[in-house]
């Protein structure tokens, strides 16, 4: 009898037990758990923590939904990356290029010389006259281009920076558009870069974005092939040194003869052979240094040079006129027993590559060796230690501070060797480690100027009709959207974003946004607050500090502003002082600039907001034209206050 009884108690507890597994998962949704409680966070504090590092800022009412799913369910789904976005679709359907392939894109929006000499050759203008009537040029080749259906590269650049905005301000997948804001700077290309921009649309779209949460062995692959990674640090360009030829070769001659189609051998002199340009070690320094082993990564100057040779002939499909006529007189069946690989706009150039034997990070690359040698390299640098380690300390300066702690890295690079570089399975990782709950970390992240406007646009609620005007107070707060010229990147680190001149610009991007000043930008105040008035400046700021930041001790962001609402002229030294700082540029070619009218600034000068004062309670209230209440200033100083600027 008593054997059965403890039997039955046995059993009694593995039920238990497997209830109460059973109803965490449920409840969880996950096989992870964040240690928030032992940090000593709330439910709430751990939502706003978890939006302010893996979203473009809470939303009204966010925090709330977050606290009720859980922080871990809501990460979960973050993950999977596929919540409906039907707004954001919605939003984007009439941007034509995001649909396009590089080749339509190439077509639709030359560059602008290439315009110039399409129209000269077609007899739309002359070459003097272009020189001397720019107005009358300008116009005939406005309409030479409507007619043939091309448009400036102004517009591409425009429907590029309004779906990024767009997107991060909206959609609800926000964990993926950051990632793909985070490698995008990562393996960064720039608009300015000749023949760079036709290509970008596609890059992020086909290469950055849907590789965001996977594998990095997949993402850097793709980045090593696309078109504008290839164009912007010049690997189109780098080919076999000339010295280099015969090594692994027998009889060189013969063969480079042999590598040639029937038609060159033949002495068709229509067809040129290119003029050797010779290796390039752009690329093959930017991928170990910047976007795998990290400066300190252990290799060497002539790791360096052997991996360029290893990468000649990686090369781009459009606008490689000697290949396409190639591939029009030969079948692609036959140039890919030559060794010719073609992938969607990337091309294996075989009579470019360098056919000799190569060693890298220790590792032999035998003679003879084409395409596979690439694909080898990449594998052995996605997968190398100081990669894990280099990628896992970039994440956790990304999302937990900018020094973060050796321990937490340590463990993300260990995850990132063991699951073959998995990205979601690093963060996971990161997430659950209590380095990344720790209350030293929480807002210790200075926000960039674009993530500064998507959080202010999402925290108010605003909506966005004209996206562009908010890229131009990016810009001129700092960030050239981009169009960062260095392959580096935008540096991830406070110091860079946070001066005098920006903060006066920060001050009066938030005056502006919260006065109705940006065009096409609209928020609505009251609605913040249900719809309910403060009675006096003193009492909004209190509210609204509340408001737009959550689960924060606001008592001092309180007494550091209140003197900014009781001085008449502090608006005035605002706007005097950050007069007298530059700002980058926006402007554009005169051939591009056409496309732009409908968003340039509006306004007397296009300057900023003019300013009235108007007395109310017997104090000098400042008033934003366009505004009827004190509400716009007291949003636009919190938007601007130090601690609005972190997350």
């Amino acid at each position: 009898m008593k054997k059965i009884v403890q039997t039955f108690s046995l059993l009694f507890l593995l039920g238990t037990t497997g209830v109460l597994v059973s109803s965490f998962q449920a409840h969880n949704g996950t096989g992870f758990r964040f240690p928030y409680q032992q940090a000593g966070l709330t439910d709430r504090e751990a939502a706003s923590h978890l939006l302010s590092r893996f979203s473009f800022g809470a939303t009204p009412g966010q925090l709330e939904d977050v606290v009720k799913i859980g922080a871990e369910k809501w990460f979960q789904d973050q993950l999977t990356g596929s919540l409906p976005d039907d707004k954001v679709e919605a939003m984007l359907a009439s941007f034509e290029s995001l649909k396009m392939t590089n080749e339509e894109i190439v077509q639709t929006y030359p560059k602008a010389g290439q315009v110039l000499r399409m129209a000269i050759k077609d007899g739309i203008v002359d070459r003097d006259s272009a020189r001397i009537d720019k107005k009358d040029s300008k116009d005939a080749i406005r309409n030479y281009m409507q007619e043939k259906g091309m448009k400036p590269q102004a517009e591409l650049l425009r429907q590029l920076v309004n779906q990024k905005i767009l997107r991060a301000a909206f959609s609800e997948n926000q964990l993926k558009e950051v990632m793909t804001d985070f490698w995008f700077n990562h393996f960064n290309v720039a608009v300015g870069k000749g023949g760079v921009q036709q290509f970008v649309t596609s890059y992020e779209r086909d290469v950055i974005r849907p590789n965001s949460l996977g594998k990095f062995e997949t993402l850097l692959l793709a980045t090593a092939k696309s078109p504008a990674m290839l164009t912007y640090l010049d690997n189109n360009k780098s080919t076999v040194n000339e010295e280099n030829m015969m090594q692994g070769q027998k009889k060189p001659m013969k063969r480079r003869k042999n590598d040639m189609p029937d038609s060159m051998m033949n002495g068709n002199a229509k067809i040129k052979k290119p003029k050797m340009q010779g290796l390039n070690e752009n690329y093959a320094r930017e991928i170990m240094e910047l976007h795998t082993l990290g400066v300190d990564g252990g290799y060497t100057q002539a790791d360096v040079t052997e991996a360029a040779r290893v990468l000649t002939g990686w090369s781009l499909n459009p606008e490689i006129e000697y290949s396409l006529r190639i591939r029009n007189k030969v079948n692609e069946q036959r140039l890919n027993r030559l060794g010719f690989v073609y992938d969607d706009n990337f091309l294996f150039a075989a009579n470019k590559h360098d056919k000799g034997e190569k060693k890298v990070l220790g590792q032999s690359f035998a003679a003879g060796g084409g395409y596979e040698e690439g694909v080898k390299l990449i594998h052995l640098l996605a997968t190398h230690s100081s990669t894990a380690k280099f990628i896992a300390k970039k994440l956790a300066v990304r999302f937990v501070s900018d020094n973060p702690s050796q321990s937490l890295v340590d463990k993300m690079a260990k995850t990132f060797l063991e699951k073959d570089g998995d990205i979601k399975e690093v963060l996971i990782t990161m997430v659950s480690a209590a380095e990344f709950w720790s209350k030293k970390v929480l807002r210790e992240k200075t926000k960039s100027p674009f993530e500064l406007a998507i959080s202010t646009v999402r925290t108010t609620g605003a909506k966005v009709q004209a996206p562009f005007q908010l890229y131009q107070w990016i810009n001129k707060m700092g960030q050239k959207v981009y169009n960062y010229q260095a392959p580096t990147g935008f540096p991830d680190k406070g110091q860079y974003w946070i001066n005098s001149g920006s903060l006066l610009n920060r001050m009066n991007f938030g005056l502006a946004l919260a006065s109705g000043r940006v065009p096409g930008v609209k928020m609505d105040l009251l609605a913040l607050n249900a719809n309910h008035e403060p009675e006096s400046a003193a009492a909004a700021l209190k509210v609204y500090s509340r408001i737009l930041l959550p689960e924060r001790d606001v008592e001092e962001t309180i007494k550091r502003l209140t003197p900014m609402l009781n001085d008449p002229e502090m608006m005035d030294k605002i706007d005097q002082a950050a007069g007298k700082t530059a700002t980058p540029s926006s402007k554009m070619d005169d051939e591009d600039d056409m496309m732009m009218d409908d968003e340039k600034p509006k306004g007397k000068g296009g300057k900023g907001p003019q300013k009235i004062n108007i007395k109310k309670g017997g104090a000098d209230v400042r008033l934003l034209a366009g505004n009827n209440t004190m509400l716009a200033q007291v949003v636009g100083i919190i938007i601007g206050s130090p601690e609005f600027q972190r997350r």
